[in-house]
């Protein structure tokens, strides 16, 4: 198969830019962590390195094009979208931030869900007016987020009540982690199928507006070598992270809700707003709803286990009722939103609004 049409360059500006600075960004937050700078100064490092890595995937996995199908290609794309926030929570769990860890988790639904959503809907709204969403794919999903959302929240309403299972929340929170997991190896066939009807990820608008450039090998040696730097960046953000919150005076909750939250969803923040002002919106939908539903279907639930297998800090699915509060009403509000199979901006700006509020309540702690 062809990857790119004859004269078509490998690697155009963008592309450069995204390489260049992401090369320029490791460097410097490396020096920052061997050498000891200030720790916001290495914090920020961190922080940019991990969003350009972020961007280097999404780029990545778009330059795969349809070869492995468009459902395969999303899966994939929302997958490795949450690589470095899954870093970043093992590194985070090792060093004992396990509040940061729950309130980043909670926080990337929320992100997603209302922030990058409302993004989307702003700017493909404002250029191209009203847009369309497949309200069949909208209900499938959002019945699945519902279903995901109150199976992980389930055990900390068993310790709120002090339920006879609220004594025993590490086993219920195994139980639940080994259900939800087993529900989203249950939704994978039905993501990976392909389909030439107009249903999300496998809609026509889903393909690429452009041949790849990339090779196949090219682009997946991006991607391994994007995911083992990653790794290391994680390690380092962390190790920022706790010298950043004091000199700043950042509470966990606000740290883990909304700046771990938004690094580590970069790839999503980013590709989903440019697909929203291609027009793409079924597309763009597709890639900022399966982000949350693969956290609370998988990224959580692994979070648990392996936090037990690597002898970290133990992680469990028992949030604070603000938590899980916030990320109850935020799948609500995305629901009734999204449902009707139309967005606008104003639906957009009220999603960003309704973040705002939430961000902000998490401030003090």
């Amino acid at each position: 198969m062809s990857t790119s049409q004859p004269g078509q360059p490998t690697f155009v500006r963008s592309d450069v830019v995204v390489l260049g600075g992401g090369c320029a960004a490791i460097v410097a937050a490396g020096l920052a962590h061997y050498l000891g700078w200030a720790g916001a100064v290495a914090f920020v490092l961190a922080g940019v390195a991990v969003t350009l890595l972020a961007s280097l995937v999404g780029r990545s996995v778009e330059q795969l094009g349809d070869r492995f199908g468009p459902g395969a290609t999303g899966v994939l794309q929302s997958a490795l979208g949450n690589l470095p926030e899954l870093f970043i929570s093992l590194f985070a769990l090792k060093a004992g931030l396990v509040a940061v860890v729950q309130a980043a988790l909670i926080g990337s639904i929320l992100a997603n869900l209302l922030l990058v959503m409302g993004v989307a809907f702003v700017v493909g709204g404002l250029k191209h007016g009203s847009q369309s969403i497949d309200s069949g794919r909208a209900r499938s999903i959002s019945t699945l987020m519902i279903v995901a959302v109150v199976a992980l929240v389930f055990p900390s309403l068993a310790s709120w009540i002090h339920a006879p299972a609220g004594d025993h929340e590490k086993a219920l929170s195994d139980i639940a982690s080994v259900v939800l997991i087993a529900l989203f190896a249950l939704s994978l066939p039905a993501s990976l199928r392909r389909n030439t009807g107009h249903s999300g990820l496998n809609s026509p608008m889903a393909h690429a507006s452009e041949p790849p450039r990339w090779s196949v090998g090219l682009a997946v040696g991006l991607l391994a070598t994007a995911g083992v730097a990653s790794a290391f960046v994680s390690d380092w953000f962390v190790a920022a992270l706790q010298p950043a919150m004091s000199s700043w005076g950042i509470s966990d909750a606000f740290a883990g809700l909304v700046i771990v939250a938004i690094a580590g969803n970069a790839i999503e923040n980013v590709v989903g707003v440019q697909l929203a002002a291609r027009n793409q919106s079924d597309y763009a939908f597709s890639l900022i709803i399966n982000s949350p539903l693969q956290i609370a279907l998988a990224l959580a639930p692994a979070l648990v286990l392996l936090s037990q297998v690597l002898g970290f800090t133990a992680l469990t699915l028992v949030f604070s009722p603000m938590l899980v509060c916030a990320v109850f009403l935020a799948v609500l509000i995305a629901v009734v939103i999204t449902v009707d199979g139309e967005s606008n901006w104003l639906e957009g700006a009220a999603l960003i609004g309704v973040y705002a509020v939430v961000a902000t309540s998490f401030w003090w702690g």
